[in-house]
């Protein structure tokens, strides 16, 4: 670059400013035509010189500046999706499908057992069922003589009531079966399988998912007070974020936040869809809780996150974005385009967040501004004003 911009302190621009009366965002800013040429840091580049750097200009405007707060999380199993696996009778475990990490479909078979306890409640229903069958039977041959006059009503009065006892003892039975999770089509299959059946007991999976833990091997005793599995589904997760009691009162259901992961590696944007009504004991804060999507399977349970939640939103009258500002001899600047040449500009500046900036002074609605590339731009003032001195 050959341009050579004339080099002065920013105190003299704003004595300039001072003196105009300039103090908010109604009074004109100060251009470079309103100043003596020796009181104005600019630079003019021509078109190719603005593409090699990379400028980028837009106009100063009106905005909404999004105020957050950050907050410190974890990820978590969703709780609806996730399910333990208890054995409903005791058992020696004869085989194991599946391990930890490993995914499952809803209704494969995840482990058999076999069980003492299971063969004699599978052959008490037998049972139950042979003497339905036969009671049946004989109440039919009761009636059938009753009706000849053969046989007495009361053998055909016990014979019915044999066939309630019957019935009810099978119902009991069935109940029994169905408590274990057995189906009515598996409980009527029953009597056809073979008797080395009646022993196995299946674990079989209840949803689709992740087996994140695993507690039994093959021949170990299991019963049925501990588990043996749990899936979780992790195709979306839970967003745990702590808020400490002093800010609960900027916290609320329905706030969008920003979750990032510890290290930035990962980012995503939810909605806080519950916030619990009261603190831990130990920690004293409460959950402020998110859903996130996790197809990609990256948000992975245990992991510390941040959350920023948009606490406020304020309407601004002059809003840039934050990479237009820069710091020169302790003032901030904006660089404004007036034709070919590029002026910085002080300002004063407010409120602030991660992407914009509130311009209390200094800028006006409509100036075009350098919003991206400003710190190129200083470098090359830089160079400019060493050139400048080594010229004297």
């Amino acid at each position: 670059m050959n341009n050579h911009p004339t080099i002065v302190r920013f105190i003299g621009v704003f004595l300039v400013m001072a003196a105009s009366g300039c103090g908010g965002n109604d009074v004109e800013p100060t251009s470079a035509d309103d100043l003596n040429e020796e009181e104005v840091l600019s630079v003019s580049l021509t078109a190719e010189e603005i593409q090699e750097l990379d400028l980028q200009t837009v106009p100063a405007s009106s905005g909404t500046l999004e105020l957050t707060q950050s907050f410190p999380g974890e990820v978590m199993v969703n709780q609806d999706r996730y399910v333990h696996i208890v054995p409903r009778v005791k058992g020696i475990v004869e085989s194991v499908a599946f391990s930890e990490g490993d995914r499952v479909t809803s209704g494969e078979v995840l482990a058999i057992l076999d069980s003492r306890e299971l063969a004699d409640i599978k052959s008490d229903y037998l049972a139950s069922v042979e003497r339905a069958d036969i009671a049946e039977q004989t109440f039919e041959r009761e009636k059938g003589l009753l009706e000849q006059g053969i046989s007495s009503e009361s053998e055909f009065l016990d014979a019915r009531q044999g066939v309630t006892e019957a019935m009810i003892a099978l119902r009991s039975s069935t109940q029994k079966l169905l408590s274990l999770g057995f189906s009515e089509e598996y409980i009527s299959e029953l009597p056809k399988q073979p008797d080395h059946a009646l022993v196995h007991y299946e674990l079989i999976a209840p949803m689709s998912g992740l087996v994140l833990q695993r507690h039994i091997s093959q021949g170990e005793s299991v019963d049925d007070e501990n588990d043996a599995f749990a899936i979780a589904d992790l195709s979306d997760v839970w967003i745990d974020l702590s808020i400490f009691q002093e800010q609960l009162d900027s916290v609320r259901e329905g706030q969008r936040a920003v979750i990032t992961s510890t290290g930035n590696r990962l980012s995503a944007e939810g909605q806080i869809k519950f916030l619990r009504s009261t603190l831990g004991e130990e920690t004293r804060t409460a959950v402020a809780r998110l859903v996130l999507d996790n197809e990609s399977g990256r948000w992975r349970p245990g992991m510390f996150v941040n959350g920023d939640i948009t606490v406020d939103e304020i309407d601004i009258e002059v809003l840039v974005e934050r990479s237009a500002i820069i710091n020169h001899d302790g003032t901030d600047v904006v660089f404004v385009q007036e034709g070919d040449r590029f002026v910085a500009q002080p300002v004063v500046t407010d409120r602030v967040n991660d992407t914009h900036v509130e311009i209390v002074s200094g800028l006006a609605i409509g100036q075009v501004y350098v919003s991206h590339g400003a710190f190129t731009l200083k470098a090359e003032l830089a160079k400019s004003e060493l050139s400048d001195d080594h010229s004297h």
